[in-house]
């Protein structure tokens, strides 16, 4: 049996860059994929416990060879959670098929509704593992204005999810090494809310029975990894976090174990190679592309496409590790997880 852990990350003060394929220094998003958070953990063990410790961890993921494998855990993408008063609200991805109760003639509210990118918790599981969708949700979200704060969708912080942290541009400078010549161009940081309602990251990890006895290792690395930061810039001090590692609290417990589900729905990416025609009938995905720089290299990882987390399928995924060392690479291999982790729940079915 499996044991789950929810763990915060707490960025304080510190300015991050999360960059993404294809957007330049000027852009930053606000979260951690499930890939990029794994190969920085990944990254950080091997450092810590060295060559040998973090081939026999990656020896235990399934990947196209030994599709056979349970892997020893599995991370959801990283997302906001933010403090208000004695309450912390997590936001979890919307899932890509509607509610149950979710009405046909839906256009006076359509807009407002897809503009819900993420969801706090209570709502989240209302919609999607409890009564559904109301006439009150619709009603609220066609007559919605920011200063209707009492309705039931705005006291759960439904509309709040961008007051959680900040996008700047800041200047710097690049020196040619040649002719000495100066350049200004400006790199996209994150800061979350440190004040008045203390915000961060969070994700969810799953450790299989061979996974908790490695949980002293990972947590040690993690700690690390706060210690040094994650994502871009870190030489200049961005990225860098504080760890709580936490025991599964109950409202988590009742969201992970739901029975009731008819579906499933991602909170991480998902990669595999044996995508059956049973994953794909009644699903609804969005397709998103990996890549990015070898550390300490000028080279590129190969591309990948995994399914974006929100998508929902009829059957549980699993997924894999894959292989993405470019040809001209011949250290080591160097993997990007495809392991998906993901949540059950009630949808709408044709």
């Amino acid at each position: 049996m499996s044991v789950w852990k929810l763990v915060k990350l707490d960025f304080e003060r510190n300015l991050a860059h999360f960059g993404e394929v294809g957007i330049g220094l000027e852009t930053t998003g606000d979260r951690i994929c499930s890939d990029s958070l794994f190969s920085a953990w990944v990254s950080i063990y091997a450092r810590l416990f060295g060559k040998e410790a973090v081939e026999e961890l990656l020896q235990l993921f399934p990947t196209d060879k030994q599709p056979q494998l349970i892997p020893p855990f599995r991370i959801s993408s990283t997302f906001i959670y933010r403090q208000v008063g004695e309450n912390t609200i997590y936001y979890l991805p919307r899932p890509l098929k509607f509610p149950i109760n979710y009405p046909d003639d839906d256009l006076a509210f359509f807009k407002a509704y897809k503009k819900l990118n993420y969801l706090p918790l209570e709502i989240w599981k209302r919609w999607y593992q409890g009564t559904g969708f109301t006439t009150d949700d619709a009603l609220e979200l066609k007559n919605h204005t920011p200063d209707k704060t009492q309705e039931k969708l705005a006291k759960a912080e439904t509309f709040n999810y961008s007051k959680a942290c900040k996008i700047q541009q800041l200047p710097k400078i690049a020196i040619d090494r040649n002719t000495r010549a100066t350049n200004i161009y400006h790199t996209g940081f994150v800061q979350f809310d440190w004040d008045k309602n203390p915000a961060g990251l969070y994700f969810l990890l799953e450790l299989s029975p061979e996974g908790e006895k490695l949980a002293d290792k990972l947590q040690a690395a993690l700690h690390l990894l706060g210690e040094e930061g994650i994502g871009g810039e870190r030489s200049n001090g961005a990225g860098r976090f504080k760890v709580s590692w936490l025991k599964l609290p109950e409202n988590w417990d009742k969201v992970v174990n739901f029975q009731s589900g008819n579906h499933h729905t991602l909170i991480s990416l998902f990669w595999d190679d044996d995508i059956t025609s049973d994953l794909l009938k009644n699903s609804s995905y969005e397709i998103q592309e990996r890549g990015g720089w070898i550390a300490e290299s000028q080279l590129r990882r190969q591309m990948v496409r995994m399914f974006s987390e929100g998508s929902v399928f009829s059957t549980l995924p699993q997924g894999k590790l894959v292989d993405v060392k470019p040809k001209e690479f011949t250290k080591h291999s160097i993997y990007r997880s495809g392991i998906s982790l993901s949540l059950p729940i009630k949808v709408q079915e044709k």
